[in-house]
């Protein structure tokens, strides 16, 4: 038999997420970050261990063979695979006691999926004729995720108005709250902002407003900058891979 107070309480819960160069802090992981952004928007009591990777504990490595941070055990069970870690936590840790994170719009989920991957193509590139192609490219990508924030929601539409339609001024990609859909793409698109000014002297253009304001309503949620690496940290962890334009 369980008691009410069994099914109040929280499950016990332990994140492992990439240490920061001083094997302390918060390292740079935008996959790290988007379940520690989770666990945080559910509302749920859990642990946060760092991992430093050059010395890995033995107890660790027993817990998680072969294993990178992120991790988490849930009562005692190790999940590895953050997509169905995700999926997890969204079924498990659910109404009335947890909130429900899924964005309601399909395009939410997909908005800004191409990012990264524009942005990890500029970045590598050491070929000086093909770097304003790759530019164009990563701005391309940044454009469109602009015009998804700046077009209205369904539910931002009043259907009976007979003005034209307004431009969106929502926080997030879904409406005014963070979802699933930010928690996956907000830690990537800062990490895109830091890189791209620190190794390639390029600013997310100014007259994505869109952008611009996802990224401020970003920064003013604890659950963003509190889980988020210190740009130092994202800036070192790009040193290598930020490849020089060759002369």
């Amino acid at each position: 038999m369980t008691t009410n107070s069994q099914t109040d309480r929280d499950p016990d819960i332990e994140l492992f997420v990439k240490a920061g160069n001083d094997g302390e802090s918060i390292g740079n992981c935008p996959f790290s970050q988007r379940l520690f952004m989770i666990l945080w928007l559910k509302g749920v009591v859990f642990n946060v261990t760092t991992v430093d990777l050059k010395r890995k504990p033995a107890d660790l490595h027993n817990l998680a063979p072969g294993t990178h941070p992120p991790f988490l055990t849930f009562n005692g069970d190790v999940k590895t695979d953050i997509n169905k870690i995700e999926e997890f936590l969204e079924e498990t840790l659910g109404p009335p006691k947890y909130p429900k994170l899924a964005a309601k719009q399909r395009e939410s989920n997909t908005a800004g999926n191409d990012i990264f991957a524009k942005f990890s193509a500029y970045i590598k590139n050491t070929r000086p004729e093909a770097n304003a192609a790759l530019e164009k490219g990563l701005t391309k990508a940044l454009k469109k995720l602009d015009d998804y924030l700046n077009s209205s929601l369904p539910d931002e539409i009043d259907a009976d108005s007979l003005e034209e339609e307004k431009s969106s001024e929502r926080s997030f990609l879904d409406g005014s709250e963070l979802t699933l859909a930010d928690c996956n793409l907000l830690p990537k698109l800062h990490i895109v902002k830091v890189v791209a000014k620190k190794y390639r002297n390029y600013d997310i253009p100014s007259d994505m407003s869109g952008v611009w304001r996802y990224l401020k309503s970003a920064y003013e949620r604890d659950e963003f900058t509190n889980t988020c690496a210190a740009d130092s940290e994202i800036e070192t962890a790009y040193v290598d891979v930020a490849r020089r334009l060759a002369k």
